[in-house]
């Protein structure tokens, strides 16, 4: 059903802009997208229009162009920096006798790509649907009307309405698989919860890094690459950091200009990651010269998944790549009003500035944590069980009566309600503390 371009297609590249020239750096970004589709492109056509046309969005004379450009270098598909009407594709189409792609069905396509997992396959497959449903309509103009007269009568809109029934049942039932996955997932994080480890989440534009610096925090094998949309599918690791023991890290899809809106209702799910992480680690490219637009259009994309009131830790990443005139090129901490950590500036290449961002990560979860040493007697060998479960032991010994002195590191006020329990006492400089208050 889905006409995927081969890699190594010759491709034309229009870049249009609505009201205003077309930005370089849009450009570019839409040559990064065509080549991580396996196109090479031989030619380029830039156009600027108040308004799109109603029949080819850029204008008859525009598409004229586009049609020898195509011709002339041979060019096997036509791919279109802008989101165009159905209509519209189909008339480029004719014009140029060569498949037309708009930037939602090219992003479609790397997404269709590069999906491994099971989950993320069902994913794409139900954005590729939903972009196609609503092409049908006019994908059929040959069989939208019924013809009179001897010979001419035909199947009309009965056609039509197959494909539309079929693909509003298979709609359904990808949206049926995945929600059962969601509710897989839902039971794996309720699981996390009842053990409550912290939860943090990278998250940001694609290629600014975000698996490299996965990869450099956690130790995993997560395949990296410099092109756009290298991965796709989620990927959770746990990691140890000091102060505060494990630590859930999950590595999400990055995010583009434009992205499409199929995209990001199919990938909802997997997104549950970052909106219910406790912390989000928005890493961005430094050596990025758009990176303060980059930055606000992915916070505009957490909004839109429910995660733009999560607390955030803006990584500027590839400090390596930084000019030093730019006085930014230091990997340093910036500190917030509230003294926890508002921005680091590392690279996960070379390594520098990842302890002091290890550091940063621990007190931006955990603000309140404290080590303190307790003293549980045998009536609270719950409380001891429990301590374990949630990783807050970090060292303890047995006295001689039985009883247990343990080293905890917990958030001030859980130390707080422990010390409210029964047989369980603050150890202060060797002694037990009667008062039972946090030193």
């Amino acid at each position: 059903m889905f006409e995927r371009p081969r890699g190594g297609e010759r491709a034309i590249l229009v870049g249009v802009g609505i009201g205003h020239p077309v930005d370089p750096y849009d450009t570019a970004e839409f040559k990064a997208l065509a080549a991580s589709a396996g196109a090479v492109g031989v030619g380029l056509v830039l156009a600027s229009r108040p308004r799109p046309d109603p029949k080819y969005f850029v204008g008859s004379g525009k598409a004229e162009e586009i049609r020898a450009c195509a011709e002339e270098n041979e060019a096997d598909v036509v791919l279109i920096d802008q989101t165009l009407s159905p209509s519209q594709e189909r008339n480029l189409e004719k014009l140029t006798n060569r498949r037309v792609l708009d930037r939602n069905g090219l992003i479609l396509d790397i997404f269709a790509q590069r999906a491994r997992s099971f989950e993320g396959k069902l994913q794409v497959e139900l954005a590729q649907l939903s972009h196609l449903a609503s092409r049908l309509t006019r994908g059929w103009t040959h069989l939208e009307r019924q013809k009179g007269g001897i010979g001419l009568r035909g199947p009309g809109e009965t056609q039509l309405e197959t494909d539309r029934r079929l693909v509003a049942k298979r709609i359904k039932t990808l949206k049926a698989r995945l929600e059962k996955l969601a509710r897989q997932r839902d039971t794996s994080r309720h699981v996390r919860r009842e053990v409550p480890v912290p939860t943090v989440a990278l998250v940001g534009y694609t290629n600014a890094g975000k698996s490299t610096l996965f990869n450099a925090l956690t130790g995993a094998q997560t395949y990296v690459a410099d092109q756009l949309f290298a991965t796709l599918d989620p990927t959770v690791r746990q990691v140890k950091l000091a102060g505060v023991g494990e630590v859930v890290l999950a590595d999400t899809v990055g995010f583009v200009r434009a992205l499409p809106h199929e995209l990001v209702a199919a990938f909802r799910s997997t997104l549950q990651e970052a909106r219910e992480a406790d912390l989000l680690l928005h890493v961005v490219d430094a050596s990025d010269p758009l990176r303060v637009e980059r930055t606000l259009q992915v916070r505009e994309v957490l909004k839109s998944i429910g995660a733009g009131d999560i607390p955030e830790l803006l990584i500027f990443n590839k400090v390596d790549l930084v000019e030093q005139e730019q006085g930014a090129a230091t990997p340093r901490i910036v500190m917030g009003a509230d003294g926890i950590a508002s921005q680091a500036w590392v690279s996960a290449v070379t390594g520098a500035g990842l302890d002091e961002l290890r550091h940063a990560i621990a007190h931006a979860v955990r603000p309140n944590q404290v080590r303190r040493t307790l003293h549980l007697e045998l009536t609270a060998g719950a409380v001891r069980s429990d301590l374990y479960k949630r990783n807050a032991i970090r060292a303890e010994r047995q006295r001689d009566d039985g009883s247990w002195e343990v080293d905890v590191e917990l958030d001030l006020t859980e130390v707080g309600k422990l010390l409210g329990g029964r047989g369980v006492n603050l150890v202060d400089n060797g002694e037990i503390s009667r008062e039972q208050r946090v030193a």
